[in-house]
């Protein structure tokens, strides 16, 4: 092929490799770069024969990382003077067509024959050049190599310039490798470190792996070298931070960063550096069970900022600023990425009484009933002592068995000691043949931890490293419940119950935690309290967690008495709650009872009107601990009095119909129903009054009741909750234009007899519709106009 024009000159630009310390920033930025434009505006015309170094044609142009491609080759060998006369020649050697691949030190080409017979290593590339000729539409790029030149052609000018900073990067890139692999002095490294960190921060190269390959090396280097001084520490963190803004840190590096975190909580490189990367992790990261080190990372971060004077208000004062100023936090990832690393510190804190325990019954005898071991030591107390180098082993006389080695636990805990104290009665031996597994299904948590007699008192003390962080964790649990918007992912996130049952039989965690679970009680939402209940049947909840007899009690049932309180007053299946109360938790409901809380007086006196309790006796233990107090005395007088009105109504009979005046009030209806006998009233207008959810207290006593329009009133959900429980034999009820939402007309779904239902202009929803026409077999005529549902 014939190249016109003259040649250039063929300088070796090795001062571009190595630029000087001094006009290099240590934390500089990368500029906003633009996107490549279209093929051929790159080219750029110089000289007859130009040469155009790095810098000259980045020129704001962003370039994809090149692996492998389709590429002319030419090679020209000579003695290094010939050079430009060979360039400016008339004739040149045949070109050969190569799929070459860019490997991590050398330039391999998919057909080995030819010019690239052998692979071209990029340690013997001396310089790289851009060319290009006037009158002539060539694009090269020149590798010279000691004895001669390869010349590579592209098919136009933005694919040559990405084949010379592909290139130009891999060699870079594997000289660095090549340097860093065996350091001499840490000064002359970190200056490497400085320059490849630049390197990476100006390249035009737009590619995960141009970040990504620093970190790696220098990570490699740091795992090799772990005896360096807290400055080096911390100049290395410096040096590689700005690397750091858009990529997470590899898992050597963040082993790296939990040594300084743990060795120097206090460094300012903690809160200068650490804190932009810990907050990325946070809202980016996806999936922890690919990264455990990042978890790690993050764990060793929260846990240095606590370290710090008014340490928890410096962690206050991050999650804070993970969640946002404004009452919705912008990044959903944010809590599941909070809650994943705190639910790992505190298994870390028991793990080491998890995995060591000795004579006390293991994980495997809980699950599986704690059934007695034949060859089980005789009952002590016992101290399980983790061994360390410099320290002289215990008494052998506790020491544990070969075949359960003491592995020494992850980064938390350093533990020196875990105390267990086991007190077992002397007729325990029977009483644990009795209670087999069934099956491979997990026993109630309660009966594991408190009733089976093998852990009838157990006693966790954690050393003080573990209580710390015990505390830093739950404070953090604490924190994040107290936001609205975060307060039902939480509630989900923790249900089922996510803790080791160490953690739920240690009284100062579940203390801490006790919080949280009332923040759950106190919330109005149902998706939020619903959550303190058990998932499923057999498999124990915070509700049965935290009830009177539960290994979480310790306030005699007063958050018991609230959690019942709230789901109550949300719970449109008040039968089924009441049901699964009077069969698991009658006994501390009756005792809450006799001590005068109101709330378990109310729910005896509904177990006793909707005939919970068939046993009789029972019904009269329950009758006589109302009559205990004061307020469980009135309330139930009154549920007499309203059992006595329901039998004297459909005695004496009365009117089928009845319609009320416009405008009439609660009072009104309440003097009228009172004021003669109304068993038979089948239909009943109280459509244009004033009447709210409060009169339904008076329609439940109308048991032939059939029909009912409440057009154009104040009748919201609490009123439709209490008609479902009493009012079965009802078939038409008109809603029109009343305030009830989906949570009070999903109780109609109890209400089996209903064959006319109009919902006009309410707030119902097409979901709540479709659950209704399918729970109501007798619905005929609906009325959905003017709802979402239409």
């Amino acid at each position: 092929m014939d190249f016109n024009g003259s040649g250039g000159g063929n300088e070796l630009h090795n001062n571009q490799f190595y630029p000087s310390e001094e006009s290099k920033p240590l934390l500089g930025e990368m500029s906003a770069q633009q996107q490549p434009p279209p093929e051929g505006n790159n080219n750029h015309k110089a000289g007859p024969c130009s040469k155009r170094s790095l810098l000259h044609s980045s020129s704001g142009m962003r370039y994809k990382l090149l692996q492998e491609g389709d590429i002319q080759v030419c090679v020209v060998k000579h003695p290094r003077t010939f050079l430009s006369k060979l360039l400016t020649s008339k004739y040149l050697r045949r070109w050969e067509p190569h799929h070459l691949t860019l490997t991590d030190s050398s330039l391999v080409s998919a057909t080995p024959t030819g010019y690239m017979e052998a692979p071209l290593s990029y340690s013997t590339i001396e310089d790289l050049q851009l060319l290009s000729w006037d009158n002539a539409p060539k694009y090269c790029v020149q590798l010279s190599f000691p004895g001669g030149t390869v010349l590579l052609q592209a098919a136009n000018s933005y694919l040559r310039d990405q084949w010379f900073h592909s290139i130009q990067w891999k060699k870079k890139i594997y000289k660095y490798r090549k340097v860093l692999n065996n350091p001499s002095r840490w000064d002359v490294v970190l200056k490497e470190i400085r320059a490849l960190v630049d390197m990476a921060l100006t390249s035009p190269l737009q590619d995960e792996s141009i970040h990504q390959a620093p970190l790696h090396i220098i990570s490699t280097l740091l795992a090799e070298n772990t005896n360096l001084s807290a400055q080096d520490h911390e100049n290395i963190i410096v040096a590689i931070a700005p690397l750091l803004e858009n990529n997470h840190p590899p898992p050597d590096l963040c082993e790296f960063f939990c040594k300084h975190c743990r060795e120097r909580p206090r460094s300012m490189v903690v809160i200068e550096v650490f804190t932009p990367v810990v907050q990325r992790i946070l809202k980016h990261n996806m999936d922890f069970g690919k990264c455990p080190r990042l978890r790690l990372f993050t764990q060793e971060y929260i846990l240095a900022l606590n370290e710090l004077n008014a340490g928890m208000e410096v962690v206050k004062k991050f999650i804070h600023s993970m969640h946002g100023p404004t009452g919705q936090c912008p990044h959903p990832r944010v809590l599941p990425n909070l809650v994943a690393v705190c639910l790992a510190a505190i298994y870390s804190c028991y793990e080491e009484f998890i995995n060591s325990r000795d004579n006390s019954p293991s994980l495997k005898e809980i699950r599986n009933g704690c059934q007695q071991q034949s060859e089980r030591k005789p009952p002590m107390p016992l101290r399980l002592l983790r061994p360390e180098p410099p320290t002289p082993p215990p008494t052998t006389t506790l020491s544990p068995p070969p075949a359960l080695p003491l592995s020494p636990p992850p980064s938390i805990v350093n533990s020196s000691e875990i105390l267990v104290e086991l007190e077992r009665n002397n007729n325990t031996t029977n009483t644990l043949r009795k209670a087999p597994a069934e099956g491979d299904s997990e026993p109630n948590l309660i009966d594991c931890l408190l009733v089976s007699p093998a852990l009838n008192a157990l006693s966790i003390q954690l050393p003080a490293h573990a209580d710390r962080v015990l505390g830093c964790f739950a404070l953090i649990l604490k924190m994040l419940s107290d936001y609205d918007d975060w307060r039902p992912a939480l509630a989900s996130l923790l249900q089922p119950i996510p803790f080791p049952k160490e953690a739920l039989a240690h009284a100062k965690f579940t203390k801490e935690l006790k919080y949280v679970i009332q923040r759950f009680a106190e919330d109005p939402r149902q998706e939020v309290h619903s959550c303190l209940l058990s998932v499923r049947s057999g498999k124990d909840g915070w509700f049965q967690l935290y009830s009177p007899g539960g290994v979480a009690c310790d306030d005699d049932g007063e958050l018991f008495a609230s959690m019942v309180h709230i789901l109550m007053g949300s719970c449109y299946k008040t039968k089924k709650f009441l049901l699964s109360l009077a069969e698991n938790k009658l006994g501390p409901c009756m005792l809450l009872a006799l001590r005068g809380n109101q709330t378990m007086v109310e729910i005896l006196c509904l177990m006793l009107e909707y005939n919970i309790i068939e046993n009789k006796d029972t019904q009269l233990q329950i009758i006589s601990t109302l009559e205990s107090t004061q307020v469980g005395l009135r309330m139930y007088e009154q549920l007499c009095d309203r059992q006595r009105e329901l039998k004297e109504l459909q005695r004496k009979g009365g009117p089928t119909r009845l319609t009320l005046p416009s405008k009439s009030t609660d009072a009104d209806l309440a003097r009228l129903l009172s004021s003669g006998s109304f068993g038979n009233l089948e239909n009943l207008s109280l459509a244009f009054t004033n009447v709210t959810s409060a009169c339904a207290e008076q329609l439940i006593k109308l048991p032939s009741l059939k029909q009912l329009n409440l057009w154009s009133t104040q009748f919201g959900d609490a009123g439709l909750r209490l008609l479902s429980e009493h009012l079965a034999c009802l078939q038409v009820l008109n809603l029109c234009e009343t305030p009830v939402t989906d949570a009070g007309l999903l109780s109609l779904s109890s209400m089996k007899s209903l064959c006319s239902l109009n919902m006009n202009s309410t707030k119902l929803t097409a979901d709540t519709y479709e659950d209704l026409k399918a729970k109501l077999p007798n619905l005929k005529e609906v009325d959905v106009r003017y709802t979402e549902a239409w």
